[in-house]
């Protein structure tokens, strides 16, 4: 397994290539500029039209930040937390100095004295940090609640129940599936049971995908058809653990327990650019217990999701032509060498 580095922890900067982050970013600096702008301005409409005035100014400084920050955030990443502070507020200042002066030499005037320039760059940049650090704090403990729902709330007693009669019933007839599948029983709650703190490589997850379902066709028989498209997955993908195996569950037991007949359940998970996606469709049952079992478990993906990734990670769903889809879309992640 490999650490998460998310950007919910309280004492790391944030991951300046975070689509969160730089969103947040935007949006501050633009409302500082906006409230800059009324603030000056002796009414409304002069507000209004002084503020492209200085979002001109404000926007290519805010720009070029960004894009250093983006490129040299592996670097700023391995700084303990008050250097690399330290290091984004030098790092402002000197933007800020060397687009001014780029600014002075093509324009033969400079667009503001440097001395509030540097002031006002250095007082933003230090809020923004404070800001996310903060927001950092606030969630830590949503984070910890979220790991221990992971944990309590994933595989479901009557599987537990089910899955032992049905390997009880298979030791005298073939002992060694027996075996196997209590080898399986076991790995699942092992991964169950393991740090939810750690990513895990996609392709452990997809072999915990293949043991859950081999434990849930020995129970159900021929009414569990499985299909995977598994030739694009990227091995090396990193995710955190017990993403997947929930909805594979929620697949099964919304989608095909509750029918009488075969129900298929499709895995389809492929590596789109940057991208990684990942598809499970199972018959669609309208069944009001069921719905509000599958959202809560839903709900609980998403937002772990949400404070693994950020804005960076969706998952959608739809019903279409009797079939359930759950759509999982994360960042293609591997671990550092």
């Amino acid at each position: 397994m490999v650490s998460i580095r998310q950007t919910t922890y309280p004492d790391s900067l944030p991951d300046f290539r975070n689509l969160g982050v730089i969103a947040r970013v935007l949006v501050a600096v633009n409302a500082v500029a906006l409230g800059g702008a009324l603030f000056a301005a002796p009414d409304l409409a002069q507000a209004i039209d002084r503020f492209p005035q200085i979002a001109a100014l404000v926007e290519p400084l805010l720009l070029a930040c960004l894009v250093m920050l983006f490129v040299l955030s592996p670097l700023l990443a391995r700084l303990a937390y008050w250097t690399g502070c330290a290091a984004v507020m030098a790092l402002v200042l000197l933007v800020t100095v060397m687009l001014r002066a780029g600014v002075t030499a093509i324009v033969a005037e400079p667009p503001a004295e440097l001395g509030r320039m540097l002031v006002l760059a250095a007082l933003i940049s230090a809020g923004l940090l404070g800001y996310l650090r903060l927001r950092a704090r606030a969630y830590s403990p949503a984070l910890a609640e979220a790991r221990l729902q992971a944990l309590q709330a994933r595989i479901r007693p009557h599987f537990l129940f089910n899955s032992l009669n049905a390997v009880l019933a298979l030791i005298r007839r073939d002992p060694k599936r027996a075996e196997r599948s209590l080898e399986d029983l076991a790995d699942l709650f092992r991964t169950l049971m393991s740090d939810a703190h750690q990513f895990v490589r996609l392709e452990d997850e997809i072999a915990l995908l293949e043991r859950y379902a081999e434990l849930e066709q020995l129970r159900l028989g021929e009414r569990l058809r499985l299909t995977w498209e598994l030739d694009a997955a990227p091995s090396d993908a990193l995710l955190p653990p017990l993403v997947l195996q929930p909805l594979l569950e929620n697949a099964v037991y919304h989608g095909v327990e509750p029918g009488t007949g075969a129900g298929e359940v499709l895995v389809r998970i492929e590596r789109r650019g940057d991208r990684v996606l990942a598809r499970i469709e199972n018959p669609y049952v309208e069944e009001q217990q069921h719905r509000a079992g599958n959202r809560m478990a839903l709900e609980n993906i998403g937002e772990r999701l949400a404070l693994f990734f950020d804005a960076e990670a969706r998952i959608e769903t739809r019903i279409s032509d009797g079939r359930y889809r759950v759509e999982i879309e994360i960042p293609y992640r591997v671990a550092s060498r």
